[in-house]
């Protein structure tokens, strides 16, 4: 498999705060940069990425979006999901025209740092479909107790795509199974949901982060939203939270191998080409 990992975070302290990683001991200091992940993919099939907007601070989001802009092309960064706030329509059209000359190829706001009512507001869903008009996608970050709350707003916004993050952080350690299953049985009824294999050895007991662990997770998604709907990403540098990212992309290798060669490459970067609308 060749991978285009769409959720590829980069961390530049010196331009922008990430207050949330205050305390988070292994991301809390230090850069992680484009060189940084390149040194540890090298040789294991990565042909691209996509930077995920990193959860700067307010202040930082739309500086944060110009700069990256600055680094696609270089480094193997095909381009960018940027951060937005949906919720406000002061300056939401001219930071979508901005964007279009940002090598931006999707949105996200993430949803489960901020009231839950949020997502359920006029001005916001109105906003995104401002989006979806634009043939762009918009990643979507719940909790799985958030999953029938991204069932409404999808169910609100039909004609937006929209990319699940992290297969809607299941509670794996919790073995919150049943609930989570029923919340993502719901989404994949909306064909214009896809789900992002990415994340998930983070929310394993620590230390029982593998394959087999993973595995009836995993296939519950491939199940529900079949091998067209499902793109891989790293969730870098956060997944050293879980596995760690040489050994999350060995997991991945064991966790689609026993499927088709086909439906492996599409879940790898064919269908982040499509969704992402990447270049070749």
């Amino acid at each position: 498999m060749d991978f285009i990992d769409t959720h590829q975070h980069l961390i530049w302290r010196d331009r922008f705060g990430y207050g949330w990683t205050n305390d988070i001991p292994p991301l809390a200091t230090g850069d992680f940069t484009p060189e940084d992940y390149q040194a540890q993919t090298r040789g294991l099939g990565v042909a691209g990425t996509l930077f995920m907007e990193a959860g700067v601070d307010d202040a930082d989001y739309q500086a944060e979006a110009r700069y990256v802009a600055t680094r696609v092309g270089a480094d193997g960064i095909m381009g960018q999901i940027a951060s937005c706030r949906p919720e406000e329509d002061a300056g939401f059209d001219a930071w979508l025209e901005e964007c279009d000359g940002l090598h931006v190829h999707g949105y996200r706001r993430i949803l489960h740092v901020v009231p839950d009512e949020m997502s359920q507001a006029d001005v916001f869903r109105a906003n995104l479909r401002k989006i979806g008009q634009r043939g762009l996608t918009f990643d979507l970050c719940f909790l799985a107790r958030q999953l029938p709350i991204a069932a409404e707003l999808v169910r609100a916004c039909d004609d937006q795509t929209f990319v699940l993050d992290h297969c809607g952080v299941p509670d794996i350690a919790g073995g919150g199974f049943d609930a989570w299953a029923a919340g993502m049985d719901a989404l994949a009824a909306f064909p214009h949901v896809n789900v992002k294999l990415s994340g998930i050895t983070a929310y394993c007991a620590p230390g029982t982060a593998s394959a087999a662990t993973l595995q009836p997770w995993v296939d519950h998604v491939l199940n529900r939203f079949g091998p067209d709907r499902v793109v891989w990403g790293s969730d870098w540098p956060v997944v050293v939270l879980g596995a760690g990212l040489t050994d999350w992309i060995a997991i991945t290798r064991d966790l689609l191998g026993g499927l088709s060669a086909d439906e492996q490459e599409k879940i790898a970067g064919q269908n982040a080409r499509r969704i992402y609308n990447l270049p070749a």
